[in-house]
């Protein structure tokens, strides 16, 4: 059982034992009230940009950090600054909103963000000063059919099945966590072949796990793990289940090699 629950209408934390902490920040899908009415974009375009599932997946580990908010009304994941989408270049050329949002609504929603980021910071202070260092798998999906749902997929070679991004580490220092994981989701038997892994070959990870990195330097090593959408229709939002499931697995297989790596690196941070 999680030590604690920290949940707000914007998000969900659950604090366990492990040293490893699964995020979610873009699984959220609901648009609060008072701005719902703003939004011009359908549900389903909002789905489609949104990274479903991955909560999910956040039950590998008893640490948990789950966004339950659209990303379309408050995006977790960039500077504050740039955390509400306001023009079309913010968010794959869509138009957001019907009108300019009213401030008083980007204050409430930025708002959240600083509840969001300061409730993190004091759950993982809390690990480290129980474990020493830690491991974050940063969850994320990313699209690959963007011509419509009959249209071509991307092109494999710049878009692998799971994209790695570890910009911002010290990737010397982590070398033996991103090595462990890789290696073993690399070598996992999914469902008869292998998934195609590879890092910072699409995205290197966004602000989050860069706040992480630079808020707890050499104490957190954070991995944005993205999974191409291949595990379902990225244009109904409909899952292939037993892929969701097998990911899952997938995701666990590595828990193990991951942490014995991360407790080398933490005897080292000690010496």
């Amino acid at each position: 059982m999680p030590e604690t629950d920290q949940t707000s209408s914007y998000f969900i934390i659950h604090e366990g034992e492990s040293p490893l902490v699964a995020t979610a920040i873009h699984d959220g899908h609901s648009i609060r009230d008072n701005v719902n009415s703003l939004c011009a974009l359908s549900e389903q375009d909002r789905l489609r940009e949104e990274d479903p599932f991955t909560a999910t997946w956040t039950s590998i580990t008893d640490n948990q950090i789950i966004g339950l908010n659209s990303r379309f009304e408050l995006d977790l994941n960039r500077p504050r600054h740039k955390a509400i989408y306001r023009k079309p270049e913010d968010a794959w050329g869509l138009q957001v909103w019907k009108d300019e949002l009213p401030e008083k609504l980007v204050e409430e929603s930025l708002a959240q963000y600083d509840r969001f980021y300061e409730a993190v910071r004091r759950m993982l202070q809390k690990s480290i000063d129980r474990h020493g260092c830690l491991v974050v798998y940063d969850l994320h999906t990313y699209n690959h059919k963007r011509e419509g749902a009959e249209g071509p997929e991307a092109d494999p070679k710049e878009n692998p099945e799971v994209n790695l991004g570890t910009g911002n580490m010290n990737r010397q220092l982590w070398a033996p966590v991103v090595d462990a994981f890789t290696q073993t989701l690399q070598g996992y038997d999914y469902q008869g072949r292998r998934l195609d892994v590879r890092e910072n070959v699409k995205f290197e990870g966004g602000h989050f796990m860069r706040w992480l990195h630079d808020t707890f330097p050499d104490r957190v090593c954070a991995i944005s793990i993205e999974f191409k959408k291949f595990f379902m229709d990225e244009w109904t939002g409909t899952p292939d289940e037993n892929q969701v499931q097998e990911i899952k697995k997938a995701l666990q297989s590595t828990i193990q090699p991951v942490l014995a790596a991360r407790e080398r690196v933490c005897q080292t941070l000690s010496l």
